[in-house]
């Protein structure tokens, strides 16, 4: 059997060996690193950190080490070291689509701006304002007019200078369109499709007075009146639902009916049907034809939302 000396002189050689293929491997990658780059670039730090670990790994971990390093090294310049061939690729502009990336972080971190009024920090609300008013302005008018009520005067007063000039801007594209409406007879219904759905998407937001919201809410009544006269067939329930609910919102209720009546009629499949003539049944208090219109809507193959449910809900408990 081997002695003790003799076992002790055969680590002493396999240590030996280790260390001198691991200054071998690091003195041949550091040639190979310096032949390969001509100029300083900022990786070359990185490179050299790099292989003085992988020497202390080597002296550390003897055999495995070494050979897990070298066959890596070997395996790399077989199969992965050859120049890429890009004579077929065509780098052309027109054919590039690139995906811009939604702003998550920024998003995340914007609240609404009924929830900011309560911020204590001003700096925090005026960027928060400045972030809403920089998008669709037309969206968020109710959220900027409920910054009117900011103890910040600095973000109230820019708040009311915002809401100027888009109702002002409002006023000003209504009349313009009201009166193409009024002034050219073949291509009313077009214009009046488009003041519709402009005047409903702000009108719905309650950001007017009392009696100017009213007074618009009349001329949408008006602009919808021509679109359903002249091109009944194009116009679809969402349109005709959007008009019936601001009409309720002024308890206009008989025009409210109409519409109701109407979308019953040119849309009977659909939940607007019922759903408009709920809404108005429940803010007059009818209950039996609210309930017999629940029955309908239950006969019906329409798939009740959440909202409807909700409704329903509710007008039990009165």
């Amino acid at each position: 059997m081997p002695s003790y000396g003799q076992d002790l002189r055969n680590f002493l050689i396999l240590i030996l060996i280790n260390t001198i293929v691991s200054v071998v491997y690091y003195l041949l990658s550091r040639f190979l690193f310096k032949s390969e780059e001509n100029t300083y670039s900022k990786d070359e730090e990185k490179k050299k950190h790099s292989l003085k670990i992988r020497l202390i790994v080597m002296l550390l971990i003897p055999v495995v080490a070494p050979v897990y390093f070298i066959g890596s090294w070997l395996v790399y310049k077989v199969f992965f070291s050859e120049p890429v061939d890009l004579e077929d690729v065509i780098f052309s502009k027109d054919k590039v689509k690139f995906n811009v990336r939604a702003e998550e972080e920024k998003e995340r971190n914007l609240t609404s701006l009924e929830e900011a009024v309560e911020i204590t920090q001003k700096k925090d609300l005026r960027t928060l304002m400045m972030s809403v008013v920089s998008g669709d302005i037309d969206k968020f008018l109710s959220s900027i007019n409920f910054a009117l009520t900011s103890n910040d005067s600095e973000t109230a007063h820019y708040a009311a200078s915002v809401m100027q000039d888009a109702l002002n801007d409002f006023r000003v594209k209504v009349e313009k369109q009201y009166k193409k409406i009024k002034e050219d007879e073949d291509n009313r219904a077009v214009y009046a499709e488009a003041l519709i759905e402009y005047m409903n998407a702000i009108l719905a937001q309650n950001v007017f007075i009392e009696m100017e919201q009213k007074d618009y809410v009349n001329r949408l009544d008006e602009v919808a009146d021509i679109f359903y006269e002249d091109a009944r067939d194009k116009i679809n329930e969402e349109q005709m639902e959007g008009v019936a609910l601001r009409l309720l919102e002024i308890q206009e209720y008989e025009k409210c009916e109409k519409w109701c009546d109407r979308i019953k009629l040119l849309h009977p499949s659909t939940l607007p049907a019922y759903t408009c003539r709920l809404k108005l049944l429940f803010n007059m208090g009818r209950r039996e034809e609210f309930f017999d219109t629940i029955e309908e809507l239950k006969a019906s193959s329409v798939v009740i939302d959440k909202e409807t449910l909700e409704l329903i809900r509710v007008f039990r408990k009165e």
